[in-house]
């Protein structure tokens, strides 16, 4: 993903309403940094929501076995984004990952 790219989320409420948001990355990112800064985007979204229960869909293998302790990170950078997406899970009572193909 280069620069000016950006990534899709879509929060989806019990009631069926549908809330899209689009994140903009101004710098150059593989997929799984672009895949973690959607993540870490889309919880500070549903924590200013209030949000208490999230169940996340993402297409990153690495990044879901990474988050969901499955798998370890094997750069200082992944593993930086990593603490910063456990930082944001206190924030919610429940939340579960799950690949998407």
């Amino acid at each position: 993903m280069g620069p000016g790219s950006g990534a899709g989320v879509v929060l989806i409420f019990p009631e069926g309403n549908r809330l899209h948001y689009a994140i903009c990355l101004h710098f150059s990112a593989s997929n799984n940094i672009a895949e973690y800064e959607t993540l870490i985007n889309e919880l500070r979204i549903a924590i200013e929501l209030s949000t208490m229960r999230l169940y996340v869909r993402g297409d990153s293998d690495i990044v879901v076995d990474q988050v969901m302790k499955e798998s370890s990170c094997r750069s200082p950078l992944m593993a930086a984004y990593c603490q910063e997406v456990y930082k944001l899970e206190d924030k919610f009572r429940r939340i579960k990952l799950h690949h998407i193909l």
